[in-house]
């Protein structure tokens, strides 16, 4: 068996070194020498910088006595690289990097279990996502990134120059997903987003990404809020089943899920915050403190993942579907203990309504025009949703700041590494 890592440990005792190798597992390998037994072979590993990228012949040892990784029974190692400085962060964990090292020195902290860990559970997330949607039915797709209007306008688009005209970011694959609702009953994308909001809080990235699906031929809105929550429910499910060594290195219990989630209405919502001493602005989105707050309520009544329905359609996006009433549309958040994870609904299908929708929103139905045609030939009443990735792990493996489940951070202060 040959295998490949980074010495990430090193330690002679007497007569014998025992060696960590992080390698693509997330516990090191642990390769043993013993001096009487191959001297050659001892003073190679006992002599190895930290750091060296090396590959070694062995077998799994017979007898397991290392609580920290893999025992190796090692026959031959090779040594393809040697740092030519000291290394820049800790890897093994003793002494705790701040986020700002880890966010610099992510690519190499890798090495580390507990970093390397985070990942192969984002990985998880994404596999069971798709095996989730393919299974159901949906087609994956892939929209354009760089585009003319943005899906949710203001002052939220990053502008780039497209040749001769000004283009932007996208925010969202939505309209090009509704588009295609047109011919194709159910899609779905695992997409970025870009969003130029001037936040800098432990939630908010200005690159982040997401799962977007988009559904068509529904009844009401309950058809898509059914398909997130099982979504959801499967996600979780499959790393907590998948992911056992990965969430014992984090030190996360990942209780099973089970749907359906509580529904809760805007106003129902609301008047919780207010009995509570939170106030909420009249005709106005919940607050992240009042999410947070109303997330704490909820988890003490056995709810950490509840949706929330009935939002009013001054505070929504143009495509949301208005109810009869004008005031109110068909817009829902999923929020995972205080945390909004996805937002979707039922989206307007019918073209008058749409324009309408548009010129009410202050926009120029003029530059929408190749999104409306679609509207134009028969499209069916449908809905969708986009959920967070980052968002979803935060809350997932109990995160501190969403920083921390991204590989390179997009923020308001860094464009490298």
């Amino acid at each position: 068996m040959r295998l490949c890592g980074w010495v990430l440990r090193s330690k002679t005792i007497g007569r014998v070194v025992i060696v960590e190798v992080s390698g693509g597992d997330v516990r090191p390998y642990v390769l043993v020498g013993k001096q009487d037994l191959n001297p050659e072979l001892y003073n190679t590993l006992s002599t190895l910088p930290l750091g060296s990228a090396v590959c070694f012949e062995g077998e799994p040892a017979r007898e397991q006595k290392s609580k920290r990784g893999t025992e190796f029974e090692v026959k031959s190692i090779k040594v393809y690289a040697e740092p030519i400085e000291p290394l820049p962060v800790e890897l093994v964990g003793k002494v705790p990097s701040l986020l700002e090292t880890r966010i610099k020195y992510r690519w190499l902290l890798l090495r580390n279990p507990v970093e390397k860990a985070i990942f192969r559970v984002r990985q998880s997330i994404v596999q069971a996502a798709r095996e989730y949607l393919v299974n159901n039915g949906f087609m994956e797709i892939h929209t354009p990134k760089i585009v003319a209007a943005g899906a949710e306008g203001g002052a939220t688009l990053f502008k780039v120059q497209y040749f001769e005209r000004e283009a932007y970011l996208s925010q969202s694959p939505q309209l090009y997903k509704q588009i295609l609702i047109s011919s194709i009953p159910r899609v779905f994308e695992i997409t970025p987003y870009f969003r130029a909001e001037k936040f800098n809080t432990v939630r908010h990235l200005n690159e982040s990404w997401g799962i977007d699906v988009e559904q068509g031929f529904i009844e009401s809105m309950e058809d898509v809020m059914n398909t997130l929550e099982n979504l959801v429910a499967y996600i979780i499910n499959y790393v907590r089943d998948k992911n056992k060594e990965e969430l014992e290195t984090l030190d996360v219990e990942l209780p099973r899920v089970t749907t359906p989630f509580k529904r809760l209405k805007f106003e129902e919502a609301v008047d919780i915050l207010r009995s509570n001493g939170v106030e909420v602005p009249e005709g106005e989105d919940l607050s992240d403190q009042a999410e947070r707050e109303l997330g704490k309520i909820m988890s003490e009544k056995g709810n950490d993942l509840y949706f929330i329905v009935g939002f009013p359609w001054q505070s929504t996006g143009f495509y949301y579907m208005r109810e009869e009433d004008g005031h109110h549309t068909r817009k829902f958040d999923l929020d995972f203990r205080g945390l909004e994870i996805a937002s979707g609904g039922q989206r307007e299908h019918r073209y008058d309504k749409l324009v309408e929708a548009l010129r009410l929103k202050g926009l120029d139905p003029a530059n929408f025009s190749f999104y409306l045609e679609a509207f134009k030939y028969g499209m069916p009443p449908h809905g969708g949703f986009g959920l967070g990735i980052e968002r979803l792990m935060m809350q997932m493996l109990g995160l501190n700041n969403i920083r921390e489940a991204v590989l390179f951070v997009r923020d308001r202060t860094r464009l490298v590494p």
